[in-house]
């Protein structure tokens, strides 16, 4: 993997193994020579994964949409900065640079992008693999929920293999270097029960 975007939030989180797991990776990162492709601000998890790659010696490529630019402070001491034009050509652009995703917590729009970014490998719009860092345990209340979903007839068993989820950083890197996707059963269309 070239390339890898994070998702994650624009507040740093209550607890301080939040700030240090995206210090850990924005460095491991950088060590590796992984480029990050993240949101491009310079505010909460965001500005801390952004600064710890940077000053390990690594290349971050941020994009932000126009109007987040005052909101999230755009940060401007990036390898680049893509200004766009709305949250989907932000959300499409990481998703076109990137050879796969992790989710470091955050809120509703690390959640909104994590899960656009599932239902495009669900329909197959890409293979990359997608992962969750989940610390403190964080996630591990969505995970239950997917597992649910999978239980109650919502979801195909492959398509909850779709999400990765490690609470260990190296753990999680090589389980994104040996992902291969799941086998996509019939689409919904062809199910007898429709």
């Amino acid at each position: 993997m070239r390339r890898i975007c994070v998702f994650c939030g624009s507040r740093s989180g209550v607890r301080p193994a939040y700030r240090a797991a995206a210090e850990a990776l924005g460095k491991l990162l950088a060590e590796r020579g992984i480029e990050l492709v993240y949101g491009g601000g310079n505010v909460g998890l965001m500005g801390v994964v952004a600064d710890a790659c940077l000053a390990a010696g690594g290349k971050v490529v941020g994009v932000i949409p126009r109007v987040l630019m005052d909101w999230e402070v755009g940060h401007e001491g990036l390898t680049r900065l893509e200004v766009v034009d709305s949250m989907h050509t932000r959300k499409a652009r990481m998703a076109e640079l990137a050879d796969g995703f992790i989710a470091l917590p955050g809120g509703l729009g690390t959640f909104e992008e994590l899960f656009e970014i599932l239902t495009w490998a669900q329909l197959g719009f890409h293979n990359k693999p997608v992962a969750l860092f989940n610390v403190e345990g964080y996630y591990l209340p969505l995970v239950q929920m997917m597992e649910r979903g999978v239980e109650e007839g919502f979801m195909k068993q492959e398509n909850r293999g779709l999400l990765l989820v490690e609470d260990n950083l190296f753990a999680l890197l090589r389980s994104m270097a040996a992902y291969h996707p799941p086998a996509v059963g019939k689409r919904i269309r062809d199910e007898k029960h429709l």
